[in-house]
C-alpha cells in the first residue's frame, strides 16, 4: 500500500455522532494494520508518526462499541496487531460506502474537473 494523497477525487468523511468521525486516514490505518500486522508499520507506510498512528487506533477503539484493532505487546517474536471482527466490518462498510459515493458522483465530478483552469 502506498501513501494515498489524492490530489483530486472523492474523499469520504463520515460524522457518526458529535465528535466522532471516520474518514480516509482512519480507514488507511485499518487497511495498513490488516496488511502489515503492525500499527507502527501501517502508520509508517502512510507517512504518519508512531504517535499519530497509535492515537488514531486508540480513538477508534474508544469510539466504537468495541475495539477495531487488537494489539499484542512485543516480546522475543515482537508485537503485532490485527483487526477485530468489528474492525473488519467497519473497514468493509466504509470501503463500500466510498465505492458507492464515487460511482454516484463520478459523472458530475468529471464535468467539474473540465471547468477548472489547471
Amino acid at each position: 500500500m502506498k501513501k494515498t494523497n489524492k490530489s483530486s477525487g472523492v474523499r469520504l468523511r463520515l460524522v457518526l455522532a458529535p465528535g466522532i468521525a471516520f474518514g480516509p486516514g482512519k480507514a488507511e490505518i485499518l487497511k495498513g494494520v490488516k496488511e502489515t500486522g503492525s500499527i507502527t508499520s501501517a502508520g509508517r507506510r502512510l507517512g504518519m508518526s508512531y504517535k499519530r498512528a497509535w492515537l488514531l487506533v486508540n480513538i477508534m477503539n474508544h469510539d466504537f462499541n468495541g475495539p477495531l484493532v487488537k494489539a499484542s505487546k512485543g516480546g522475543q517474536s515482537g508485537g503485532g496487531a490485527i483487526l477485530t471482527p468489528l474492525g473488519e466490518r467497519v473497514l468493509d462498510c466504509y470501503l463500500k460506502m466510498l465505492a458507492k459515493t464515487e460511482k454516484a458522483v463520478g459523472r458530475d465530478l468529471k464535468q467539474l474537473k473540465k471547468s477548472i483552469s489547471i
